[in-house]
């Protein structure tokens, strides 16, 4: 049951009801606007309390455009998982347009016993399109730092890089975190499933397209120890 909503444009929080899984909540992230653009400073704020679950899924593709002022834009997702709780965090895709500049940042505190599944695709321009430069952050603790990372996009230079993308313009990550641990890393030729030190996965491919990397994560995420249903 979701106990408080609470959203304003450009971004609306939209309950649904489903059926036979009652006891996770299925919250849909819409846009109600155009947004991120240029100038714009977006926060959402999640709490899942004790023993709850929530899934929480965008609808439609996030575009990233620049504004009609100077400055970039910045998206913030903080997210406060209390003992036994359990979050599904899967926004559709981001995609960064021409002469944007955009930091996104998801940031989550864990208790103990708390799942949390949280994945990023981001598109490196429209079709055709010189992208514009993001800078992402995964940031996670559980009774001390599980990961922090930071990833800087839309230099062609690096991007083109075997240190970057390898000339692909799609990056998907997916953090899994909670009680079983993957026993050793796991790879194919776009993607791979690494162990964190502290507990958790991160998976990350790179692709051509959205949909190549939707179905390598998801590839991955089959590989992990109690991923069935989540």
């Amino acid at each position: 049951m979701v106990r408080e909503l609470r959203s304003m444009a450009p971004l609306r929080l939209v309950p649904r009801l489903r059926r036979g899984r009652d006891e996770v909540a299925l919250v849909h992230l819409v846009s109600a606007v155009t947004a991120p653009l240029g100038g714009d400073d977006l926060e959402l704020r999640v709490t899942v309390e004790a023993g709850a679950s929530l899934d929480l899924r965008g609808v439609a593709a996030t575009l990233v455009l620049p504004g009609h002022h100077a400055g970039g834009s910045r998206a913030l997702v903080d997210v406060e998982l209390a003992d036994g709780a359990s979050l599904a965090y899967v926004p559709e895709p981001t995609v960064v347009t021409a002469r944007a500049c955009h930091e996104a940042v998801f940031r989550a505190r864990m208790g103990e016993g708390a799942r949390l599944r949280a994945r990023e695709i981001v598109v490196l321009g429209r079709k055709g399109e010189r992208p514009g430069s993001l800078t992402t952050t995964l940031d996670v603790r559980r009774n001390g730092p599980v990961l922090r990372q930071t990833s800087r996009l839309g230099v062609p230079e690096v991007d083109a890089s075997p240190a970057g993308l390898a000339g692909r313009r799609v990056l998907g990550t997916e953090l899994l975190c909670w009680g079983e641990d993957l026993p050793g890393a796991v790879s194919d030729q776009w993607w791979s499933l690494v162990p964190l030190v502290r507990g958790g996965s991160l998976s990350t491919a790179v692709g051509h397209d959205a949909v190549t990397v939707e179905r390598a994560l998801d590839q991955a995420r089959a590989g992990h120890p109690g991923s069935g249903g989540f």
